[in-house]
C-alpha cells in the first residue's frame, strides 16, 4: 500500500512538472514582481520534493502540497512549482543541484503567481522536520578581505583592470547599483529596477515626454516586455554591470583592446579598442550596422581607462528598470580601480532622442578573485 502511495505520488508529480514547465516558458522570465506578486500576503507551503529542475534561469522545485482535505476520500494531490534564483547565483552562495533530493519534506514560504497558477517565488525553504534553512532569502556573501589592498599594476604602472599580474584570476560582480538612476536622485525600487512607487517615474532620469511614457508603461507592466529575457537580447550599454553575474576584464594589452566578458547574456563579449581605430564598421564584416554593444574606444587618462561608445541599436534594453535609448545614444564610459578590491564604474548618457539633457550615473563592483565567472543562458525559452 505504501509503495503505492509513493507511486501515485511521483505520478502526480511527473505530470505536474511537464504542466508547469509549459507555464515557465509560456511566461518567460522576467522581474520577480512582474511574474509573483510579491506585496500580497505570502504563502506557506507543506509537502515533499518530486523533482530539482537546476538549469537557468532559474532553478524550480517540484513538490506535492498536503491539503486540508487530502485525508478524505478522493482527496488530490497538488503540485506546485517553487521558482528560485539561477543555478549561478546559487552556486556562488554555495548551493548545488544536491541540495535538495526529492523526497524531501520541506516548508517553503513565498509570493503567490499573479495567475493563481500554482507556482510561488521560494523565499524562504525549510527542512520540515526540524527547520533549518535550505535556501534562505538571498544574502552577500564575504568575499574580500576588510582592510583596503593597494591597486595592482602592470609593470609600467598602469592599473590591472582585471586579473594582476601573478595573481589568480576573477571576476568583478556585486553591484552597489543594479539599474540606472541618475546620480544625485534617491528613488525606492527593486534589484529589477521595478520602482517602489510609481510616481517617481519622472525623477529617475531627465527624460523626454515620450521616453517617460514609454517608461511608465513598461514600469505598469511590471517589465515584463524585458526582451533581454523574453527574446534573448543581449544587455548592452551599461547594464552588463549592473549584474550580480558579473563581468570579467581580460587585458590584451599587446594588441591594445579589452575584452568585457559578462556571465548574463548567453556569455557575450564587449571589446574596447585602445589601438586609435576610428569608430566604424569593419569593411566585409559587420559595415556599418548599428550594434548591441556599440564602438567602443578606449583610452587612459591617468588611472582611469575612459571608453567612448556609440553606434547602439535599439533592439535591447540598456539597463533594468526598462529605461528607453535611441539610436543616437552615446556613452563616455569611466573605469577606475580604487584599490585591489573594488572598481568604480562612471557612465554619461548622452541620447538627444530620449533625454532633455546628458545625465550621468555611477557605482562600484567588488573583486571576486580566484572565481570562475557564472553562466547563464537562454534555454529551451525558459528565459
Amino acid at each position: 500500500m505504501k509503495n503505492n502511495l509513493v507511486s501515485r505520488n511521483l505520478a502526480v508529480g511527473a505530470l505536474g512538472l511537464a504542466a508547469f514547465l509549459w507555464a515557465a516558458s509560456a511566461w518567460a522570465h522576467h522581474s520577480i514582481s512582474g511574474k509573483f506578486n510579491t506585496t500580497a500576503a505570502k504563502t506557506t507551503l507543506v509537502g515533499v520534493v518530486t523533482s530539482v529542475d537546476w538549469r537557468n534561469p532559474h532553478v524550480h522545485v517540484f513538490m506535492n502540497v498536503k491539503t486540508a482535505g487530502q485525508a478524505k476520500a478522493g482527496a488530490q494531490i497538488l503540485n506546485w512549482a517553487v521558482e528560485l534564483e539561477s543555478p549561478s547565483i546559487l552556486e556562488m552562495e554555495g548551493h548545488n543541484r544536491n541540495t535538495l533530493h526529492v523526497g524531501a519534506a520541506i516548508t517553503v514560504r513565498g509570493s503567490r503567481a499573479r495567475d493563481n497558477s500554482r507556482q510561488l517565488w521560494g523565499e524562504d525553504v525549510r527542512f520540515t522536520v526540524d527547520q533549518s534553512l535550505v535556501f534562505p532569502p538571498k544574502v552577500k556573501l564575504p568575499r574580500n578581505p576588510t582592510n583596503s589592498r593597494a591597486t595592482p599594476t602592470w609593470p609600467d604602472g598602469q592599473p590591472a583592470l582585471g586579473q594582476a599580474p601573478g595573481a589568480a584570476d576573477g571576476f568583478w560582480t556585486d553591484p552597489s547599483e543594479t539599474a540606472l538612476v541618475e546620480d544625485g536622485v534617491t528613488v525606492a525600487m527593486d534589484e529589477y529596477g521595478v520602482l517602489a512607487n510609481p510616481a517617481d517615474a519622472a525623477k529617475v532620469a531627465p527624460m523626454q515626454p515620450w521616453a517617460l511614457g514609454v517608461y511608465q508603461y513598461r514600469q505598469s507592466r511590471q517589465l515584463r516586455d524585458d526582451p533581454t529575457y523574453v527574446n534573448c537580447k543581449p544587455p548592452g550599454g551599461p547594464r552588463m554591470y549592473q549584474s550580480r553575474l558579473g563581468v570579467q576584464l581580460v587585458e590584451d594589452r599587446e594588441r591594445k583592446r579589452i575584452f568585457v566578458l559578462m556571465g548574463s547574456g548567453n556569455h557575450n563579449y564587449r571589446i574596447i579598442y585602445l589601438d586609435g581605430r576610428k569608430q566604424v564598421g569593419l569593411q566585409g564584416g559587420d559595415d556599418d550596422n548599428p550594434l548591441y554593444f556599440g564602438r567602443s574606444a578606449g583610452k587612459w587618462e591617468g588611472k582611469t581607462l575612459v571608453v567612448d561608445t556609440i553606434d547602439f541599436n535599439e533592439d535591447f534594453w540598456f539597463t533594468q528598470g526598462g529605461l528607453p535609448h535611441t539610436g543616437q545614444l552615446h556613452m563616455i564610459e569611466r573605469f577606475t580601480r580604487t584599490d585591489y578590491d573594488t572598481l568604480r564604474y562612471e557612465v554619461q548618457i548622452d541620447d538627444a532622442g530620449a533625454y532633455t539633457r546628458n545625465w550621468s550615473a555611477s557605482w562600484t563592483l567588488k573583486w571576486n578573485g580566484g572565481g570562475a565567472l557564472p553562466s547563464h543562458f537562454c534555454q529551451n525559452n525558459r528565459q
